[in-house]
């Protein structure tokens, strides 16, 4: 989901992203400021070639920076769930109309924040607070707007001495909203850039910088040679180097400066209320953030400033005169030590490079490497291992498995020895360890023909025995080979060598086989098929293309078991999945699921069944389908850890505007079904049980029974809403509204279930009606109401409602009945025969 600039083709999205544990680190920094903390071998590039961190050279070397501008999130939805409902200590509820999206305006009021304002959490102090000049009488006014909206009504500016202004909001939940984005109750030495940010649309990051820029930038010029520069000022480094970031990722450079000088006391006199006087100093410390040159004109398009405040120190002057090329490298000034850490590895699978911390780095990967290394990779197809052995029906060809590892563990070392490498160090280094990775693909047909589910014990077990008799007669066929050839050089330095000598450092791995299987058209790696019928998408320099497939196993084993056609394999063609379809028995859809059928424990269980017999890691995707939930992934990455695999990567389909592999072949791939060839339905289907609670609330209609059934797992799954008798036009609308809450929960969605019941409750939740009943917190004005407040309660959202007793101080409800088509009053009875309304005459006698 992450896209990544790749300094040789814009901005590329990465195929793969793992944790690989703690290593120690170093710090990368430059000239002008730009930092990374990465291992001491990952490579970055610089004016000579890809360098290892640990081999750059100080005050020579000069690291290549981002040179065009990045992408930014296309999602506008905030990175958590808005509250805007919560009930004060006085019983009181209180609502604020909180932004759930990204706009410039929260991009502005987070800027204006982080410069000129200030966070307070204490239990009596709690507030977001603002400070403006005497020359920010216009952002004043532009901001206090904003703010005034999300908070729900309109506060007092208060005028302080010399000009200044302060707005305060307070109350918890408008301060934990900001906390939320990431502005946290800090000194100004400790800012920092709001985490959020940094995947924030376009449009908000401008709002930020711009806010930010205005509170505490300037434009200075140096009257000797005419020139002119923007400075942003501020005590916290961190904070500079988060907007450095950002600023580049708009095309702007920036250089980040050490002002400070030594402490000095008496600048500031203040007498305090109690009338005593004090006096403030400084203690010198000072950053400056400097953009010049041809990137003044940049911020001046793509951000600039807010108001007239630096209309007058304007960059007219600079603008038309000429700019030396801006440099795209930068000098390395320290590689330092940073400590033990946790680090990622990330995959770009076009240009194998990224840009971290605005440096360009290479990519990392599966393959544990050290500097100047190389991965020497290799799979055999065990789909083409399967005999058909009467009466028994498919097994495995152990012996000729054997053979063939064996034939391929020469192979791979053959190739160290021919292949020409394009530096001596590479070389050496090759030949030092001489590191191969054995693995294997077509896992997946491999169990379709021997008629195995890949979700089920069998497979696993078979994973295992299958990994392990390769791991073996590999390591046997490495040591055969030192004993002919002698063993890796480093061997005495390593961490077998007390044991059997061999040839090789590592044997075995899991490699990545997305294009090699489809050359030898079997299935990739360990994976279960992604469909039976897919779409692959290639880049080229021509552009990209389309590639189908479809599964030959598939199509060679429905004609042996006598239920191949045409129609059917059409069918299959385009949805990419056998499941509902006629003519197909249950026991052949068990073995023919594809990945988005599998659940997630079963693709982790596989994995940790292959690493438990590999060397080096394993290449695995857990593909999820589009209505995973998040749930789903904390689990795959929790079972994960608890299986031992060494890194994991999730992904849910749908989740990339593109993507590499796509369900179905042709027209309506992968959309719906003709119902008269399947029957499916849009919606998840209703289970034959489920469990749930039923909750009284008291509305102004009548009293509601509202039913709320979960699934095994604890979502929500539907609503049910009972308000009035059967056939009355108040149950009608009762009726469709759990109608619709049930649909929202049951479509395909990327939300969870709760998130959009929270969704949902944020809809109905205060709507009004003409009779509210009750009072305080116990006030419901509506149905729609008092259903939100009922699913909030069920799902811990908001305030907690009881169970429909009376309430102290509640006074008797009227008897009331259907809706009025005249006065909207729901007070029609059924009387002496007749329907009429008892608040305005109406009868229908």
């Amino acid at each position: 989901d992450i896209p990544v600039a790749s300094y040789a083709q814009g901005c590329l999205p990465i195929s793969r992203a793992f944790g690989s544990g703690e290593r120690e680190t170093v710090r990368v920094r430059s000239a002008a400021g730009f930092e990374l903390v990465c291992t001491p071998d990952h490579r970055l590039m610089t004016d000579r070639g890809w360098v290892a961190a640990s081999e750059l050279r100080v005050g020579h070397d000069r690291v290549w920076i981002q040179s065009s501008p990045g992408a930014f999130a296309s999602e506008s939805r905030l990175p958590f769930a808005v509250r805007r409902e919560f009930q004060g200590r006085n019983g009181r509820r209180y609502r604020h109309d909180l932004p759930t999206d990204w706009s410039r305006e929260l991009g502005l009021a987070l800027g204006w924040l982080v410069g000129d304002g200030w966070l307070r959490t204490e239990r009596d102090h709690c507030c977001v607070a603002l400070s403006f000049g005497s020359a920010d009488r216009d952002i004043l006014a532009l901001l206090k707007g904003h703010l005034d909206r999300w908070y729900g009504r309109a506060v007092k500016a208060v005028q302080r001495p010399r000009g200044v202004v302060h707005l305060s909001y307070r109350g918890k939940l408008f301060v934990e909203f900001f906390e939320a984005l990431g502005a946290r109750p800090v000194r100004a030495a400790e800012k920092t850039v709001p985490r959020t940010l940094l995947t924030a649309p376009r449009e908000a990051v401008r709002g930020f910088l711009q806010a930010l820029f205005t509170a505490d930038g300037t434009i200075r010029k140096n009257p000797q040679s005419g020139s002119a520069w923007i400075a942003l000022t501020s005590k916290s480094r961190d904070l500079l180097r988060g907007v450095q970031l950002l600023l580049l990722n708009l095309g702007i450079k920036s250089r980040l400066l050490d002002r400070s000088r030594p402490p000095r006391g008496g600048l500031f006199t203040y007498r305090t209320v109690g009338g005593a006087d004090r006096s403030y100093g400084s203690d010198g410390i000072l950053f400056e953030l400097g953009i010049f040159g041809r990137s003044c004109e940049t911020f001046r398009q793509e951000v600039g400033f807010l108001g007239p405040k630096h209309g007058d120190l304007g960059l007219q002057n600079v603008r038309y005169r000429g700019f030396y090329r801006e440099k795209l490298s930068d000098r390395v000034v320290a590689v330092e030590p940073a400590g033990v850490q946790p680090v990622f590895d990330l995959t770009e699978p076009q240009s194998h490079s990224m840009v971290a911390g605005g440096l360009v780095i290479h990519q990392c990967g599966e393959q544990a490497l050290g500097p100047n290394d190389a991965c020497n990779l290799g799979s055999v197809n065990v789909s083409r291992l399967v005999r058909e052995t009467a009466p028994e029906g498919w097994s495995i060809d152990w012996e000729e498995l054997e053979r063939v590892v064996r034939l391929a563990v020469r192979f791979l070392d053959d190739v160290i020895e021919v292949n020409p490498y394009p530096l001596p160090q590479i070389d050496a280094m090759v030949k030092a360890n001489r590191r191969i990775g054995l693995g294997i693909m077509g896992w997946a047909d491999l169990l379709f023909t021997l008629g195995i589910p890949y979700d089920s014990q069998e497979a696993l077990d078979l994973a295992e025995r299958l990994m392990a008799f390769v791991n073996d007669r590999g390591h046997d066929q490495s040591a055969r080979l030192a004993e002919e050839r002698g063993p890796f050089p480093n061997w005495s330095h390593s961490i077998y060598r007390a044991g059997r000598p061999l040839r090789n450092a590592t044997v075995t791995a899991i490699a990545p086989t997305g294009t090699i299987s489809m050359i030898a058209g079997c299935s990739s790696g360990i994976e279960p098929v992604f469909a039976l019928a897919f779409e692959h998408r290639v880049k080229g320099a021509d552009g990209d293309r389309v590639l189908p497939f479809v599964s030959e196993t598939f199509g060679r084993l429905a004609r042996a078991r006598g239920f191949h056609s045409e129609a059917l394999m059409a069918e299959v063609a385009r949805r990419g999945s056998i499941q509902g379809l006629p003519g197909v028995d249950e026991a052949t859809r068990g073995v023919f699921k594809t990945a988005h059928e599998i659940d997630a424990r079963w693709h982790v269980r596989h994995q940790a069944a292959f690493q438990r017999h590999t060397d080096n890691g394993v290449s695995k995707t857990i593909n999820l389908p589009q209505e995973a939930t998040e749930g789903d992934v904390a689990q795959a990455y929790l079972l994960a850890r608890e299986e031992g695999c060494l890194g994991i990567t999730v992904f849910r389909d749908g989740c990339k505007g593109t993507q590499v592999l796509n369900v179905g072949v042709g027209p309506g791939r992968g959309g719906e079904t003709d119902p008269s060839v399947l029957g499916e339905r849009v919606v998840k289907p209703r289970p034959h049980s489920l469990a749930g609670h039923t909750y009284r609330m008291e509305t102004p209609i009548g009293t509601a029974f509202v039913t709320v059934n979960d699934t095994e797992s604890g979502e929500p799954f539907e609503v049910f809403v009972q308000v009035g008798k059967a056939g009355s036009d108040t149950m009608a609308v009762a009726e469709a509204l759990g109608r619709l809450v049930s649909l929202v929960l049951r479509l395909p969605s990327p939300l969870s279930a709760q998130r959009r019941l929270e969704e949902v409750i944020s809809q109905l939740s205060r709507i009004g009606g003409g009779q509210p009943t009750g009072f305080g917190a116990s006030k419901v004005l509506s149905l729609p109401d008092a259903l939100a407040r009922v699913l909030g309660e069920h799902i811990g959202y908001g305030a907690r409602h009881g169970s429909g007793a009376a309430r102290a101080g509640q006074p008797p409800l009227r008897q009331v009945g259907d809706l009025c088509r005249e006065c909207g009053q729901a007070t029609v009875i059924y009387e002496e025969g007749c329907r009429k309304c008892l608040s305005c005459g109406f009868n229908e006698c």
